[in-house]
């Protein structure tokens, strides 16, 4: 019963209290009307004073009732309220998310303090200038974005797109720079996000804001097609500015990227690449291939893997050494290198999940690429890291991390003390609040 109905049920009572009272004073005044008459009176005036009487009680019955029915009427109840949602004019539609991250770190051995985060190719060798015992931490990696919509011409289609933001720009991340900022109409898109070649569906979780050794989470200035050959299958080609600083660029890298569905719990992407490089006036193709897959082995249990094949490019899988170089006599030489990714994610409980994962590259011991270099200990043989995480959400929009981490890199030469090997040895933590 409704708020209305508590406050008007004694009203209805006294109302109908009345109504029962006037009706018996209205036989009882019809009683004593006949029993006045004398025999001589007309039995017709009889019938019709009844007929009179009757009918003025039924309309006061029906209006009461009409009286009654308003105020006992259910009070209409309004449809919940929706999420809000910001329009404009032109009926576009925007949504704001984002995070606010603190990451946190104590190095016991790695590379420089002013990098926060994972460089496990460039931490220093053994005995040559190590940093050992480092406490490091930022907000840097908080992050800002917006989703849009906006109708475009007749039918149901619409523009979408998105620009997201965070603070992981310049050699110190500090600075604010574009992470995602592109639209999509139909199947294609144009602008900025994650590249076709180098995707990060396939790297296993991690605490650090950046991948460990093996993956890559390159995003690149593109225009990109799709085309879906069924529900489960479909191709995407783009051509991308892999933004590589080492060379001169005369044309975009070409991409192309295979997706198929084999079942609910397996997923598969190929991929491939090529790049022209150019020094000066000479030039060489760059090439590359990759292959990831999600596999979810049981219920809250997923293995993810992915696997690379680069030849002269360093642009696009992270930690490379440099993909193309010019020997003395101008002659251009290509790093050739293989990379894998390999990593298992249990979800304990809603709330609790964990990772074991684990990264390599091993580069290729081209001896005239190597005496190219000018410096021979900054490029590696093999890079490595092994980490372990925890993940606990007591509420949605609350995460909390921990990671260990533990890598080496092996360097084609030695430091003048004669070590080739570097350690990186970390322990990481990070809180994160989703909005």
């Amino acid at each position: 019963m409704n708020t209305t109905q508590l406050f008007n049920k004694p009203t209805i009572t006294l109302k109908r209290t009345v109504l029962m009272s006037m009706m018996a004073m209205s036989l009882g005044g019809i009683s004593l009307s006949i029993q006045a008459q004398t025999p001589a009176q007309s039995n017709q005036q009889e019938i019709e004073q009844l007929r009179q009487e009757v009918q003025a009680l039924r309309a006061l019955v029906e209006q009461q009732q009409a009286q009654t029915a308003t105020v006992i009427a259910p009070v209409p109840v309004s449809a919940p309220a929706t999420k809000p949602v910001m329009k404009i004019a032109s009926g576009a539609e925007f949504n704001l998310y984002g995070n606010i991250r603190a990451d946190a770190s104590y190095q016991a051995e790695g590379g420089s303090a002013a990098r926060m985060y994972n460089q496990i190719n460039a931490v220093p060798l053994k005995g040559a200038g190590e940093r050992s015992d480092e406490f490091k931490s930022t907000l840097s990696a908080t992050r800002l974005g917006m989703d849009f919509k906006a109708p475009v011409g007749a039918g149901d289609k619409a523009l979408s797109g998105k620009v997201e933001v965070d603070f992981l720009g310049g050699a110190g991340f500090d600075n604010l720079r574009i992470r995602h900022a592109y639209m999509s109409y139909a199947n294609w898109l144009i602008g900025q996000t994650w590249s076709n070649f180098a995707v990060p569906d396939y790297i296993p979780e991690t605490v650090d804001a950046l991948v460990y050794a093996g993956g890559s989470i390159k995003r690149t200035p593109q225009v990109r097609h799709i085309s879906t050959f069924s529900p489960a299958t479909n191709l995407v080609l783009a051509v991308e500015d892999p933004k590589d600083g080492s060379i001169k660029q005369r044309l975009p890298a070409v991409t192309a990227r295979l997706n198929h569905k084999f079942a609910d719990n397996l997923r598969v992407s190929a991929r491939a690449m090529g790049h022209e490089k150019r020094i000066n006036e000479d030039e060489k193709t760059a090439w590359g291939l990759g292959l990831g897959a999600k596999y979810d082995v049981v219920p809250g249990t997923t293995l993810k893997a992915d696997y690379y094949h680069v030849k002269g490019d360093s642009s696009f899988v992270s930690y490379a050494n440099p993909g193309v170089i010019a020997a003395a006599n101008g002659d251009l030489l290509q790093s050739e290198f293989d990379s894998i990714s390999v990593g298992l994610t249990q979800q304990f409980t809603e709330k609790l999940r964990g990772t074991l994962g684990y990264g390599y590259m091993s580069f290729d011991d081209d001896q005239d690429y190597i005496d190219a270099l000018s410096n021979k200990s900054s490029a590696n043989k093999d890079l490595w890291q092994a980490w372990a995480n925890v993940f606990y959400s007591p509420t949605k929009p609350l995460s909390f991390g921990l990671e260990y981490v533990y890598g080496e890199r092996e360097a084609f030469a030695a430091a003048p003390n004669g070590s080739k090997t570097g350690e990186d040895n970390r322990i990481n933590a990070v809180a994160i609040y989703n909005f």
